[in-house]
């Protein structure tokens, strides 16, 4: 009896992590969001842990459980991680209301937000060293005789 389980949206090399329920505007979430889109996952966990923004601790948490999705539940290479997608939404909105003069109220809203990360093995590409240009040589031989005729 019971629900026949959903087919996997995401492919075989991805993983997934929602965070629910944020305590912040999901304009002010998105703003550390864009700054982990497209990174390595150690690159973005780095960026994270030093982001002077209260609700990168936060994004750390569900970036950290991604990670942690794509090693034990699918088998990825933590290493050859890379953050594809960082989507941030609207959830609840708390409700309050402030007194204000004559006896009249304004409304005080408290938005909460959520966001998905999903994250997928990609093998690093490993560069070859390019090869710097020859620098020109200029000598003071050539130099010195046009400054010679100058003077003269």
């Amino acid at each position: 009896m019971g629900k026949k389980s959903l087919a996997r949206v995401l492919s075989d090399s991805q993983a997934k992590a929602i965070g629910r329920n944020i305590r912040t505007s999901p304009r002010k979430l998105n703003l550390v969001a864009q700054t982990i889109r497209g990174k390595r996952a150690e690159a973005a966990l780095n960026e994270l842990t030093f982001s002077p923004r209260l609700v990168a601790i936060e994004v750390k948490k569900v970036l950290e459980s991604a990670i942690a999705n794509a090693e034990n539940n699918h088998d990825l290479d933590v290493d050859d991680l890379v953050v594809t997608e960082a989507s941030v939404g609207k959830n609840m909105i708390l409700k309050r209301f402030h007194a204000r003069a004559r006896g009249r109220g304004a409304s005080i809203e408290k938005p909460f937000s959520q966001i998905t990360i999903v994250v997928e093995e990609k093998p690093a590409e490993k560069e070859e060293p390019k090869k710097k240009p020859a620098a020109k040589k200029t000598t003071a031989k050539k130099a010195a005789p046009a400054r010679a005729k100058e003077t003269a």
